[in-house]
């Protein structure tokens, strides 16, 4: 239980600060340390990190720090391609699944660090203030989030992993959105993902006899919750550029962990 609530502090935490991060906690966990089975552990993980996201982007959303315009050009092609990628993931083996994602994650840590070199202020920023800079926000741009959107929602599908890592540099360069929008929007655009990811999953676990455990996503989501809402809180106060190396950093560590143990086992 302890190793839980702490685990459940760790991604609340971590999707109120970055908007991204939590399913790269909570999918190992879920499965090293609970003992679940790897296709349990990603439709858990997206039940639990898309209702953070979704109870996470609400202070955004009150204080205006949503681009909705932006949430529809990558959400709903991302819903579209995690509907995909939940079919794929249904077909591929658990090991196979796990060694993809450890492989997302180290690509996320470099995601991370490219992002940091975008950050130019973590200071709140009114939606009503970027309205000059979505004049520039072209067709070419609103193509190439189309289709960002629909392969980072392939991912979310396959591994359980929101994307955010992705999805707030794509903001921030193809819209050109201040930080915090972008990530307000992401966190929107991982709830709406992670809803169609988790209804196709349930389906996959039934056809294959396996069912989520509801006390472990809810315990997850109670604590994340309130823990991602201390994030938000804090994130104008820190550091973003080395917050983001850190984090780098630990998701190469849990990437190179995760792809280790599932080919040793192999």
């Amino acid at each position: 239980m302890l190793t839980l609530i702490i685990g459940a502090l760790v991604v609340g935490i971590t999707m109120g600060l970055l908007g991204s991060g939590g399913s790269a906690i909570s999918v190992p966990l879920l499965v090293y340390v609970v003992g679940h089975d790897a296709k349990v552990s990603i439709a858990e993980s997206l039940a639990i990190v898309g209702l953070i996201a979704f109870f996470a982007a609400i202070p955004y959303s009150k204080a205006k720090q949503v681009d909705w315009s932006s949430a529809v050009f990558f959400g709903i092609p991302g819903m579209a391609g995690t509907l995909i990628g939940a079919i794929l993931g249904g077909l591929a083996t658990g090991a196979m699944q796990l060694v993809v994602f450890g492989g997302v994650i180290v690509m996320a840590a470099g995601f991370m660090v490219r992002k940091a070199f975008f950050l130019k202020s973590a200071r709140a920023c009114p939606l009503e203030l970027i309205k000059d800079q979505a004049k520039s926000f072209g067709v070419f741009s609103r193509l190439k989030m189309i289709t960002e959107g629909l392969l980072v929602g392939v991912l979310t599908g396959f591994v359980g992993v929101g994307g955010g890592f992705l999805i707030v540099p794509a903001l921030m360069v193809l819209a050109k959105l201040p930080i915090r929008i972008a990530i307000g929007t992401s966190l929107v655009i991982i709830a709406a993902k992670s809803l169609v990811g988790f209804l196709k999953y349930q389906r996959v676990l039934s056809e294959q006899d396996l069912a989520v455990d509801w006390w472990t996503i809810l315990i997850f989501t109670l604590v994340g919750v309130l823990a991602s809402n201390f994030g938000s809180r804090v994130n104008a106060k820190l550091d973003q550029r080395l917050l983001n190396r850190v984090f780098a950093v630990f998701l190469v560590l849990i990437g190179l962990f995760v792809i280790i143990k599932e080919c040793s086992g192999v």
